[in-house]
């Protein structure tokens, strides 16, 4: 026995049922799906998911959308009022300053994200 933990593997695109199912999985795997790891292709893949739902007319969650629910999330804790440079181009900038890679930070602000909103069903149920 190694010791070793081994990573859950990524499951076949057609096994994801939301974008969210997706970013899991880029999680896991980064280099698999997002060229050089970097937080501006991430944002240009979210766009094109977005983009083709609504060509198909799919409805889709667009959280990533430049004026969607995680940008308006975000601006805070970023302490910005807003940005036209969009999440992807502030979360980099944050990161560089914070001197760590801006997937790492995506990643976390998503979870918070996810907690945030989570949390806000919540509050609506009780």
């Amino acid at each position: 026995m190694t010791g070793k933990t081994e990573l859950p593997k990524p499951r076949p695109l057609r096994e994801l049922d939301t974008v969210h199912d997706f970013l899991d999985d880029v999680r896991l795997r980064p280099n698999m799906y997002v060229r050089d790891c970097s937080i501006l292709h991430l944002a240009s893949i979210l766009y094109g998911y977005s983009v083709a739902c609504k060509i198909h007319g799919v409805p889709a969650v667009t959280d990533f959308d430049q004026l969607g629910p995680f940008s308006e999330w975000l601006w805070p804790r970023l302490d910005l009022q807003h940005s036209s440079l969009g999440w992807e181009v502030e979360i980099k900038r944050a990161a560089e300053t914070a001197g760590i890679p801006p997937l790492d930070m995506f990643f976390s602000l998503l979870d918070e994200f996810r907690a945030d909103r989570d949390d806000a069903v919540q509050d609506t149920l009780r």
